[in-house]
């Protein structure tokens, strides 16, 4: 079974709230609400599925997020696949969406794939550096320089006005190539507060050289997972169905 959390930005506070969880199962899809569905009051349940306590069960895909995967008739199509360095004879939206975190320019919604131990026990993560339109020119030209494998540094952003929880990505010699995604930071300071610190590790996976800012760069984490580490525990990630 797979899992993606559904993540919701709140217009007016800019606060990011677990709202859904998005499973695939041998029967096929399901999804339910979570506790973070009821802290906001500008919070509206999406389309039909508008009862926050039930559980929501399909053969295909919603298509809430069905119309966050790009369409394959879309002539940037395998463009595309090649910035997100998948096959495309062996991947399906899961796996597109641990890329992209569908994200849309139209709305506030981001799928977060659901952390679990991989095989060799060792906590990971892809993602695209976020924010690279908005550095200097001179770090958007370094960013087309980097070269697969290159190691990445990882410095807490604690003064952001934006985001104080921010965790910028930089070389070495120093120059910031972007941010970790901001779905990601709170379980990732958590593992930079235990043993694991020393094993976590951000690489280049692929630079996109002529894809758009938000594909440029792709990253890879690796981390030994902590015995007592419990990434989305809260009460906001429990289901309400």
């Amino acid at each position: 079974m797979k899992k993606l959390f559904v993540v919701w930005q709140d217009p007016e506070t800019r606060m990011w709230y677990p709202v859904g969880l998005l499973s695939l199962e041998r029967e096929g899809y399901r999804y339910v609400y979570t506790h973070g569905a009821t802290l906001s009051n500008r919070f509206t349940p999406f389309g039909r599925m508008d009862d926050l306590h039930k559980a929501y069960e399909s053969e295909n895909l919603f298509p809430l997020f069905t119309n966050r995967l790009l369409s394959k008739d879309r002539p940037e199509y395998k463009d595309y696949l090649s910035w997100l360095n998948l096959d495309s004879e062996n991947f399906g939206p899961f796996e597109e969406f641990e890329r992209t975190a569908g994200i849309r320019a139209t709305d506030s919604i981001v799928l977060v794939p659901f952390p679990e131990p991989q095989s060799d026990g060792t906590y990971g993560l892809r993602f695209f550096s976020n924010g690279i339109r908005y550095l200097p020119q001179e770090a958007q030209n370094w960013v087309k320089k980097l070269e697969t494998g290159e190691r990445l540094f990882l410095m807490l952003d604690n003064q952001n006005e934006k985001d104080p929880s921010a965790i910028a990505m930089r070389t070495e010699p120093v120059m910031v190539v972007g941010y970790v995604p901001r779905y990601y930071t709170q379980d990732i300071r958590q593992l930079l507060d235990t043993k694991a610190s020393d094993s976590l590790m951000v690489y280049v996976e692929k630079v996109n050289k002529n894809a758009p800012s938000q594909f440029k760069l792709l990253c890879t984490l690796q981390a030994k997972w902590p015995d007592n580490f419990r990434p989305c525990s809260g009460d906001l990630f429990t289901p309400l169905a």
